[in-house]
């Protein structure tokens, strides 16, 4: 069982993945999002998207500026202003 996780700015497609859950700097504070969360949308504030590619391991960060998070049936697609790479 895995999360499908999409990066993208408006500019490209960063990421499309298959994780084990990703932790997203929302503005009203950060929530994490597993396989089968409940639909929701969020704005994002400046700081790090955590990719967690596997249940226990150390999670990837990428640096994100502003933007919206969509969780749904398919996964969770970020939707950044900017990503640092």
């Amino acid at each position: 069982m895995a999360l499908h996780f999409e990066l993208v700015t408006p500019a490209k497609q960063v990421r499309s993945e298959e994780v084990h859950m990703v932790v997203v700097p929302g503005s009203e504070g950060e929530f994490g999002v597993l396989e089968g969360h409940a639909p929701f949308m969020s704005t994002i504030r400046d700081g790090a998207v955590q990719v967690f590619k596997t249940a226990g391991g150390e999670p990837e960060l990428i640096t994100v500026k502003g933007g919206f998070a969509e969780v749904g049936e398919n996964g969770i697609t970020v939707l950044a202003e900017h990503v640092e790479a």
